[in-house]
């Protein structure tokens, strides 16, 4: 899958998004956007990582205590 191809799925996401709101102006939709995809996207590098933190913070590149936060925001630390 190419980084092209998981823009064209986020794209198609958020204009079917726009269209169930019926012409509803959406708020907060940064946040919810970020929170969203963050939580899968920490779910399946954790798992590819085997669940090594340090490994997992390379990947994403973040700082391992920033993944660490990130985790017990999602409630994914086991």
């Amino acid at each position: 899958m190419s980084k092209n191809h998981i823009e064209e799925c986020v794209r198609a996401s958020l204009e079917s998004y726009f269209k169930d709101l019926h012409g509803t102006e959406p708020g907060g939709m940064y946040d919810m956007i970020v929170r969203v995809v963050e939580r899968p996207l920490l779910e399946v590098v954790m798992k590819q990582a085997d669940d090594n933190q340090s490994r997992a913070a390379e990947w994403l590149g973040l700082n391992r205590n920033t993944l660490r936060k990130k985790l017990l925001e999602h409630k994914l630390l086991k």
